[in-house]
């Protein structure tokens, strides 16, 4: 059943875009550490909605975006993703309040936070097996600091 007070909703040209806080709704497709030719961390989300059109009941959409932050994990940015965008086909109004709803709410989500948390036991597992893996290591320092994080700031 769906937790319609843990629901947000943001009206578009298209319709209302209905975000709700449910695990099946997101999803961490990608994740990158610092490297030579790309010195951010970065993670890409899948996010599941429901866009309410009108004389339509409902569409099922799926679209995402990346969450970057800096080698020192010390600035954050939303970034577009190149295919399905979660800020395709919006106006600059409508691409500042999905910022602030990702800013201001999807961050505070129990969804959020236990795909954070799979993700991160699962690391930890496979860290367990190879102590001496970088890659490992500067993920699941990156993932616990997206944990932490209170207020976006995005840039």
């Amino acid at each position: 059943m769906m937790d319609l007070l843990n629901t947000k909703a943001i009206k578009t040209t298209h319709g209302f875009e209905l975000y709700v806080d449910l695990i099946k709704n997101i999803n961490i497709k990608e994740l990158s550490i610092p490297t030579v030719t790309n010195p951010f961390y970065e993670v890409k989300f899948e996010i599941d909605y429901l866009l309410l059109e009108e004389h339509k009941y409902y569409d099922h959409q799926q679209n995402y975006f990346w969450i970057v932050m800096d080698e020192n994990l010390s600035s954050i940015t939303l970034k577009e993703s190149e295919m399905q965008s979660l800020f395709a086909v919006k106006n600059e109004e409508e691409r500042e309040a999905t910022q602030r709803l990702l800013g201001e709410w999807f961050i505070k989500t129990n969804a959020y936070r236990e795909v954070i948390n799979q993700y991160l036991n699962e690391l930890e597992e496979h860290y367990m097996k190879e102590e001496e893996n970088q890659y490992t290591k500067k993920a699941i320092t990156f993932l616990k600091e997206l944990l932490e994080i209170k207020t976006m700031d995005w840039s």
